[in-house]
């Protein structure tokens, strides 16, 4: 396995501090704020005097995880978490989920040109799809890009690694399911609106046009055992290349042994999931409605009378809520062998780009929430890497006062006063920006302390990978690969193929000779598949030649056609 140079550096760092982390009377936490004004503000606070030193130590003494869980905070730069916790719990508070985590350090985040004199330099303002690919695959690559670099190569997602050595897997999103961030891990196109079969950007990578297919479509092939989220709508479309072509996504999902579910009481009603039945659940057309219903900042607005937010009357059920949806994917998830799992609050950015405060404020409390249901689950677990973090900056700030030009708006805060928030990089009816700025990241388990410093975004990759111990050479699970066919059948009949330790791919295709050419793909389900076709009728020998599609590998066998 190859650790980057730069984890190295993390981990060594982290355990030169290590001794002055671990004297027991030290502890790892923050100065406690006055007591009046925590509990006015209603915070719920991380207790230094319980498992926090041990939790820091097993980050230190041990690298190796049975378990990861990776929540991304989409847009969730260190101001979009402090505009939220000022809000929701007051200056002094803590986010119960967020702040919680004992371990914490800092990412760069710059993606890179794709073309033209600065091929392969710095791009200092990433977008989500940029960004996604370097955690999920430890490529940096150019903005669009979804899990393939600059020269729009496919490279393998955590997700892919993690399936092809055993573990079961989990993408959960509040976004449609093939936004850029659950989309890093499942897919591989040039263009990240590439999210179904009639997606006019798809270009190269459309099954039409001999590529891996739509995001939606490479997504029921890579598997993942939980996939959780918005998008339905793209689900409806109809593949109009390869064996599936006249049936829609869900139908194909279907086909292809998928618990397709589709509101709170389907997923309720799912006890199991694994690669023989996967669970695809697509809640709403689009993206998931927020917790807060939007605010509007506007030239000026700081000096309008305080805000307070309100609830959404469209937001989901509870028991969708971000939380919820990763209590139930953990559930589904836990295993002996163990298993990876992404979960996203997607809307933080959306509602930053849109400079609705209350939007992005109520789904970074949405996001907190999930953050409490993983660390809960890890500290009961006692062996699983949980790291909180974001994937780009943005563009809200607290400001002292209000700017003349800028948009902005007034909230009333926990702590009874009034927080200022301004958007400067947008006017009016103007999508907010991106920045370029650094990002927090926090860590709790085994192999957390590889966080600690600056750090790189494509660290983080390393980071999981080598906490799993994950080999990355997956051709190699499939170099064992081997088929059994009956080896004398009837003119007509069916000829049945078990390819078996085809652990390396997730689809086999086949081909027969002399004769029929090519038959059609077929799903790796548990390292193994069964292929059936109809025998030729002139009697002879022929010879079945099985390809795994991720790894190239190519097994054969011969069978006789006699009367």
């Amino acid at each position: 396995m190859k650790i980057s140079t730069r984890a190295k550096v993390t981990a060594l760092s982290a355990l030169a501090v290590g001794t002055a982390l671990l004297v027991p009377d030290i502890a790892v936490a923050v100065n406690p704020a006055p007591a009046s004004l925590a509990a006015s503000a209603g915070a719920t606070r991380h207790d230094p005097a319980g498992d926090a030193s041990s939790s820091v130590k097993a980050a230190i003494d041990s690298g190796d995880a049975k378990n990861v869980i990776l929540l991304i905070g989409d847009g969730m730069g260190d101001s979009e978490i402090t505009v939220a916790r000022n809000y929701q719990y007051g200056a002094a508070g803590r986010l119960p989920g967020i702040d919680a985590l004992p371990l914490t350090g800092q990412y760069t985040t710059y993606s890179l040109y794709r073309e033209g004199a600065n091929k392969g330099k710095p791009d200092y303002v990433p977008d989500s799809a940029a960004t996604g690919s370097a955690w999920a695959t430890g490529t940096k690559t150019y903005d669009n890009a979804i899990s393939v670099d600059i020269d729009q190569a496919p490279q393998p997602t955590i997700l892919e690694i993690a399936k092809a050595n055993g573990l079961k897997t989990g993408d959960v999103t509040t976004s449609e399911i093939q936004d850029a961030t659950p989309a890093v891990l499942v897919s591989h196109v040039d263009a990240r609106s590439c999210y179904g079969p009639d997606s006019p950007t798809c270009g190269n990578d459309a099954l039409a046009a001999g590529g891996l297919g739509s995001i939606s479509e490479q997504l029921i092939g890579t598997r993942p055992d939980v996939a959780l989220g918005g998008g339905s709508a793209s689900f409806t479309q109809t593949a109009n290349a390869g064996q599936w072509a006249g049936q829609t996504l869900f139908d194909q999902a279907t086909e292809r042994g998928y618990q397709v579910v589709g509101d709170a009481a389907g997923l309720t009603a799912v006890t199991a999931a694994s690669q023989k039945a996967p669970v695809l659940g697509l809640f709403t057309p689009g993206n998931f409605p927020t917790r807060y219903a939007p605010t509007t900042a506007t030239v000026g607005g700081a000096d309008l009378p305080a805000v307070s937010c309100q609830p959404n009357p469209e937001r989901l059920s509870s028991d969708l809520s971000l939380g919820s949806l990763t209590t139930t994917a953990i559930s589904l998830l836990d295993n002996k062998k163990g298993f990876f799992l992404q979960v996203e609050g997607a809307s933080i950015d959306k509602r930053d780009h849109s400079a609705d405060a209350c939007g992005q404020i109520g789904e970074t409390v949405d996001f907190d929430e999930a953050v409490q249901a993983a660390l809960a689950f890890a500290e009961k677990d006692g062996n699983t890497l949980v790291l909180v973090t974001a994937d780009h900056a943005h563009s809200s700030q607290i400001v002292d006062s209000t700017p003349p030009t800028s948009l902005s708006t007034a909230l009333a805060t926990a702590d009874g006063t009034v927080m200022k928030v301004s958007y400067g990089t947008a006017g009016v009816g103007g999508s907010q920006q991106h920045t370029g700025s650094q990002l927090g990241v926090a860590g709790f388990g085994p192999g957390a302390a590889n966080i600690v410093g600056l750090t790189d975004q494509t660290d983080t990759f390393f980071t999981m990978s080598n906490a799993l111990e994950l080999d990355r050479n997956t051709t190699a699970f499939s170099e064992r690969a081997r088929l059994s066919v009956d080896r004398s059948v009837k003119p007509g009949s069916t000829v049945t193929v078990k390819a078996d330790r085809f652990g390396g791919d997730r689809q086999v295709s086949a081909s027969m000779a002399p004769g029929r050419a090519v038959l059609e793909p077929t799903d790796i389900i548990d390292s193994a598949a069964t292929i059936s076709f109809t025998a030729p009728t002139a009697l002879g020998d022929y010879t079945v030649t099985v390809t795994g599609a991720q790894s190239g590998k190519q097994v054969t066998a011969k069978f006789t056609v006699k009367k």
